[in-house]
């Protein structure tokens, strides 16, 4: 297993998005994608960065007063050395999130980190490169992430929800796109239709604006 990773930016921040919106959180966020979504907030990451060793990388994060941690992308299971930095962020007691766009297996990553997984609707242009099989290796702490720019998104979010009885497996984040679908609209239809599920706002493009990078 590699020991180097291709890293597009490390930063500490305020956590803008899952069950742990709020929280300072270190991020170490690694370049490429296999993904194309229409609404992608993260573009530069697509080729943008050098290598760090892992070693470098958990030298690094000790420098924040944080023990929650994500590793995003990009795509973090693109590369190789990802489940090998996820169990050494472990070994040093952080609180690990894999936040991942679902197109990948999750099988390799340590049970003790908590997965963030998109689930990709039709307006993203990517519902295709779901990988369904992954719904088998979610555990109760994981999240299951349904980004959403339409009512089509969230009929065809809800559908899934039922499908795969999401609701007995995980917690469902619905998140709507930013200037693009208004959180009010998507609050209205989640109470229409008692939807279990947990609204999130991305609180960092509040904060600082969308276009604000490193936060």
């Amino acid at each position: 297993m590699s020991d180097a990773l291709k890293v597009n930016e490390i930063f500490y921040s305020i956590q803008g998005e899952s069950t742990f919106a709020g929280l300072p959180c270190i991020f170490i966020r690694l370049t490429g994608c296999n993904l194309r979504c229409s609404y992608c907030d993260t573009t530069y990451a697509y080729e943008e960065g050098r290598e760090w060793s892992i070693p470098a990388l958990i030298d690094h994060a000790k420098a924040y007063p944080s023990l929650l941690v994500e590793v995003t992308g990009g795509e973090p299971l693109l590369q190789a050395g990802t489940p090998e930095l996820v169990k050494a962020l472990l070994r040093e007691d952080y609180k690990v999130l894999v936040e991942t766009n679902g197109s990948l297996d999750i099988s390799a990553i340590d049970k003790r980190a908590i997965i963030i997984m998109d689930m990709k609707c039709p307006d993203s242009g990517m519902s295709n490169k779901n990988l369904f099989t992954n719904i088998h290796h979610l555990k109760s702490r994981d999240e299951v992430k349904f980004v959403i720019a339409s009512e089509r998104d969230y009929l065809w979010a809800t559908s899934k929800i039922t499908e795969y009885r999401l609701e007995q497996i995980c917690t469902i984040l619905f998140s709507s796109v930013y200037g693009k679908l208004q959180p009010s609209r998507l609050a209205e239809w989640i109470l229409r239709d008692g939807i279990k599920a947990r609204l999130q706002l991305q609180l960092h493009k509040y904060i600082w604006g969308p276009e604000e990078r490193g936060v």
